[in-house]
């Protein structure tokens, strides 16, 4: 990832209600009740605290959760769920990486699509 001086602190004595969009880096320490989406596409990162706290939607190519999430997440590239980590809702992912620790209650769907060659290899052979 290519670093960037975009960078975003929510503390946590900050409490937000409704829509956040961000792009570069966005460190949650607070609480956020509505959606967090990453209009940066291809490099954004949400990073979740142990102290902060989501109540809706997750979309982010990068998401980090050392905190609580009550909602969906889907992570276009990859997603970490650390120690004191934990989700309820379906997670969508391309990479995941999961610490002794975090807790997931709800699904989880895998994004990753087999390269276009191998799907023709397999439609030919049939």
């Amino acid at each position: 990832m290519a670093f960037s001086n975009n960078h975003t602190l929510i503390s946590r004595a900050t409490r937000v209600i409704g829509d956040l969009y961000f792009s570069g880096e966005l460190q949650l320490e607070g609480k956020v009740t509505g959606n967090i989406v990453a209009e940066d596409e291809k490099d954004a990162k949400l990073v979740i605290a142990d102290t902060g706290l989501v109540e809706g939607e997750i979309r982010a190519p990068v998401v980090i959760v050392n905190g609580k999430v009550v909602g969906n997440i889907y992570s276009s590239k990859h997603l970490e769920l650390a120690a004191k980590g934990n989700v309820t809702g379906t997670v969508h992912y391309h990479s995941i990486e999961m610490v002794k620790g975090a807790q997931l209650n709800g699904s989880m769907v895998n994004n990753q699509q087999e390269p276009s060659g191998v799907l023709d290899i397999l439609a030919k052979a049939q």
